[in-house]
């Protein structure tokens, strides 16, 4: 329990394709619950939270698109000065990598979701649940 389920789409970086993503998933129902686009020169990797990733996946694929999925982990974080640092600080402390992360906020002024990659995914999710942190169960996530 605690992981998640992300799907990473290949784009070449050039007007349009991330037009194209967003068009088969309105056509096939399915929302986006959380996203990431880091870029280079030729190609991009749209991270995404979605709300049926088996959906996506196929829909996906069946129009030519390269999908990968990725196990990732949704914390929620105290929305103020220092909530992120607390949970940076106990990952250090144990020698855990973050690869990447990106967030969003559900209600401003209480607590974001944060959704982090790991390089140790079971031990993050080991010393953040004995430190008392909320990890996001999969299923509330994608239905957020």
């Amino acid at each position: 329990m605690g992981k998640l389920e992300q799907i990473s789409v290949f784009l070449e970086n050039q007007p349009g394709r991330l037009c194209e993503v967003t068009r088969i998933l309105v056509e096939a129902n399915i929302n986006i619950r959380a996203l990431s686009l880091a870029d280079t020169t030729d190609f991009g990797i749209l991270r995404l939270i979605v709300s049926d990733n088996e959906k996506a996946r196929k829909e996906l694929k069946a129009n030519g698109f390269t999908v990968g999925t990725t196990d990732v982990v949704a914390v929620e974080v105290s929305d103020n000065p220092g909530g992120l640092h607390y949970i940076v600080k106990l990952l250090k402390n144990v020698n855990v990598n973050i690869e990447y992360m990106y967030a969003f906020v559900e209600h401003s002024g209480r607590n974001a979701i944060i959704i982090f990659r790991f390089d140790n995914i079971d031990a993050a999710l080991k010393h953040l649940k004995e430190s008392g942190v909320r990890i996001v169960d999969g299923e509330m996530v994608y239905r957020m």
